[in-house]
């Protein structure tokens, strides 16, 4: 339990570093901010204390962190998550190692899964708006999420825990944020595209943009 502890914090501290070491603030300013962004970072705290906040142990809790990467990029969604979880453990009410816990298991590894499947999109994948909506904007979403609770449940497994009813509840839970990110996501594509950091029309749409 203390080894599982340490590694978690030490992921959390490393990824941390890396964050501030790139300075993502230098392409934001207040007026450039945008608001769904603010939002997903203000509600991630109860998306993350589903369980505590409804008294239901089976509750889906949410990660919120896969629609953060699409906002605002993988840096500040990092920078972002010591406050999620200093916010659930208040809101849940949890204890710090179960706020760390989900700091790693429903931001951080939904996040950088995020980052990658997104590379995989944008090399693999003909340019184009409908490639960012659904590839980076659902499919990318359920894959990041999903691969997080089998990895999750595989690592109880191997502790003797049982886990099935709680791993269906997550995979539920994934489906839904799935759903939710897509719309925000083809919503901004369609009228805000401002409002995504990760896309442009000269990634997504080339000859458009030279038109």
């Amino acid at each position: 339990m203390a080894a599982s502890l340490f590694i978690e914090a030490a992921l959390l501290v490393l990824a941390s570093a890396l964050a501030l070491w790139l300075r993502p603030w230098r392409c934001q300013s207040a007026q450039s901010l945008p608001w769904p962004w603010v939002f997903t970072v203000a509600v991630m705290p109860f998306l993350w204390a589903l369980d505590g906040l409804t008294g239901v142990s089976l509750s889906p809790r949410l990660s919120g962190a896969p629609l953060l990467v699409l906002l605002a990029g993988w840096p500040l969604t990092v920078l972002a998550l010591l406050p999620a979880a200093l916010g659930a453990a208040l809101v849940g009410p949890l204890d710090w190692t179960e706020a760390l816990h989900r700091a790693v298991w429903l931001g951080l590894l939904p996040a950088t899964l995020m980052l990658g499947l997104g590379a995989v999109v944008r090399r693999w994948l003909p340019p184009h708006p409908a490639t960012y909506v659904l590839g980076r904007g659902c499919v990318a979403v359920l894959a990041a999420c999903g691969m997080a609770v089998v990895t999750f449940t595989l690592l109880r497994r191997q502790a003797g825990a049982a886990v099935d009813a709680s791993m269906m509840a997550a995979l539920l839970g994934a489906w839904g944020e799935t759903v939710i990110t897509a719309w925000v996501v083809a919503l901004g594509v369609a009228c805000r595209p401002h409002w995504l950091a990760t896309y442009s029309d000269r990634l997504y749409w080339p000859n458009a943009a030279r038109g």
